[in-house]
């Protein structure tokens, strides 16, 4: 039986991709792999430890000592919902940030990166811009057509974060949840798959050794190259020019 309902366009030759499994992802300035507690969370705990605010937007946390931690991370990566990883820092040579792949629907073609958490020291490097950038290729390789980015809409400095690598704003999800008992309105971000080459262009651009003078400071900012890219903007942030 013929309609006259609009339908969306067909996708041809469409196969749901592979669900991630642990492994490791190697860049110019970081390598991202799996997280494991016997390996990493002594490691984490010293760069995080102190920095309560770190945990503000975050659904745990903080930890108080190393041995707290620990069994978080033993007990994170045991759960099949998700996949966590470590980001270490091949210039200081320290394991400093936690990134992980959620809502994974292969079948949707659609993954999320969420559970960012990067000591401050790795904050505004090119080793965290590199790990969200594998993060990201390793899914479109995969042949994921939606990448997600979601945060608390109060938390500015995510939204920025997410802007910058070329994530389009698609609104916020009023009283979504109810984390450490308090109201969460989510903003939520994402990358399709059909942005994906023009935005590798630009993050190979910004990391290329080329885009930093001699003090390491960027010549080309990231957000002006993924701005060409993305679809909308978020209207919450300043018209402020980005710093990194």
């Amino acid at each position: 039986m013929r309609t006259d309902n609009p339908l969306g366009p067909r996708v041809p030759d469409w196969s749901p991709p592979v669900a991630p499994q642990p492994m490791a992802l190697e860049g110019r300035y970081c390598t991202v792999e799996a997280l494991s507690a016997e390996k990493h969370a002594a490691l984490l705990f010293r760069e995080i430890d102190g920095h309560d605010a770190l945990w503000d937007y975050m659904p745990y946390g903080p930890f108080h000592s190393a041995a707290q931690y620990h069994r978080w991370v033993r007990e994170t990566v045991s759960n099949p919902a998700h996949l966590f990883f470590a980001i270490r820092d091949r210039e200081r040579m320290t394991t400093s940030g936690v990134a992980s792949y959620l809502r994974i629907a292969p079948e949707a073609g659609s993954i999320e990166v969420g559970n960012i958490c990067l000591a401050p020291a790795l904050q505004r490097t090119r080793a965290a811009t590199e790990a969200m950038v594998l993060l990201m290729q390793w899914a479109f390789d995969a042949g994921y057509r939606r990448y997600e980015w979601k945060c608390n809409a109060l938390n500015l400095p995510s939204r920025r974060a997410a802007q910058r690598l070329g994530f389009s704003f698609e609104g916020v999800f009023r009283q979504a949840l109810v984390v450490k008992g308090r109201n969460r309105d989510t903003a939520w971000f994402s990358v399709i798959d059909s942005e994906w080459r023009a935005l590798k262009e630009a993050f190979d651009a910004w990391l290329h050794p080329t885009n930093f003078n001699t003090q390491g400071q960027q010549i080309e900012r990231l957000s002006d190259l993924t701005g060409l890219v993305r679809a909308n903007d978020d209207p919450a942030l300043s018209a402020a020019r980005p710093r990194f």
